[in-house]
């Protein structure tokens, strides 16, 4: 097989010649090519007439041909500087796709209740981002369940009993804890369940306190505050508005900052938890990461 750069050869092999060469300079071949002026192809690569004709020669010299035919008014492509650059535009399309591919993010979209966003995700967000600068996370903060078959997520974060769901992999969060929490201004102190119900209570969309009475078989509470989501109710109860009930996940850093205090716990048993789900069928490599990212952070 001969070693001649303008014999027909797969691009594979016209990579590997140029590694031998200033790459710079095919790049300033490529461009003059399809101009066939040097100045507009100085032009498109931001560099001066002079410059480009300087490569264009030193690369003519490296090969031993000449390229082009200077002409009174442009350039004209020899046989072999038109075979050349056929072979090197293709070579250089290949290195700008794979330097692209290397580079650029990757956009992951994560669905996830407003409440759990706010409460908990966000604070998190800063760690992932400094570990994967490359994935590029979009939040998609809803109430409404997404379907991750149909392609518009790539994971989402749901609470409730385990899911079952078929070619959908699921990872736990969290098991699901209730508390009832209050500023320390508000309430001093830890109290009953019965005591607590007399207080002023906030109440949000999922009715918590409402499904604990009755299934305690007590009287139905009377809410004297009610918002929307459950990261409004641990907003009011911060700011001594009340006593709200809410999974221990969402209050879990109001606690520990000490803005709120846990002044009841429901300590039954369920099987209801906070989930990650993703469709491994259609799941990234950085999908994958993410979701296990987002499972170790319950401890955190």
């Amino acid at each position: 097989m001969t070693n001649d750069p303008f014999s027909p050869h797969p691009v594979e092999k016209l990579l590997a010649v140029m590694k031998n060469l200033n790459l710079n300079a095919l790049r300033m071949f490529d461009a003059s090519a399809r101009h066939l002026n040097f100045r507009r192809a100085a032009d498109e690569l931001h560099l001066t007439q002079g410059a480009v004709a300087q490569q264009i020669r030193a690369l003519e010299a490296r090969l031993g041909r000449a390229l082009f035919r200077r002409l009174p008014r442009g350039l004209d492509l020899t046989d072999a500087g038109r075979q050349y650059h056929t072979e090197v535009s293709r070579a250089l399309q290949i290195v700008m796709e794979a330097t692209e591919k290397l580079t650029e993010a990757t956009a992951i979209t994560l669905s996830v209740t407003p409440s759990l966003a706010s409460k908990w995700l966000m604070p998190r967000l800063p760690h992932l981002i400094e570990i994967m600068p490359k994935v590029d996370i979009k939040i998609h903060a809803s109430e409404q369940k997404a379907d991750l078959m149909r392609g518009d997520v790539d994971l989402v974060i749901r609470q409730g009993p385990h899911p079952q769901i078929k070619d959908i992999s699921v990872m736990k969060l969290s098991d699901i804890s209730y508390v009832a929490v209050a500023s320390p201004r508000f309430v001093d102190g830890a109290l009953t369940l019965s005591d607590l119900l007399q207080h002023h209570l906030i109440q949000d969309s999922h009715s918590h306190w409402e499904r604990l009475c009755a299934d305690l078989n007590l009287p139905s509470p009377k809410a004297t505050l009610n918002v929307n989501q459950t990261a409004l109710a641990i907003d009011a109860a911060i700011n001594g508005q009340g006593i709200a009930l809410a999974p221990k996940l969402l209050a879990k850093d109001a606690i520990a900052a000490g803005n709120l205090q846990v002044i009841w716990q429901d300590t039954r048993q369920t099987n209801h938890g906070f989930f990650v789900l993703y469709a491994p069928e259609r799941a990234s490599e950085k999908t994958i990461e993410v979701a296990n990212w987002l499972a170790a952070q319950s401890a955190i």
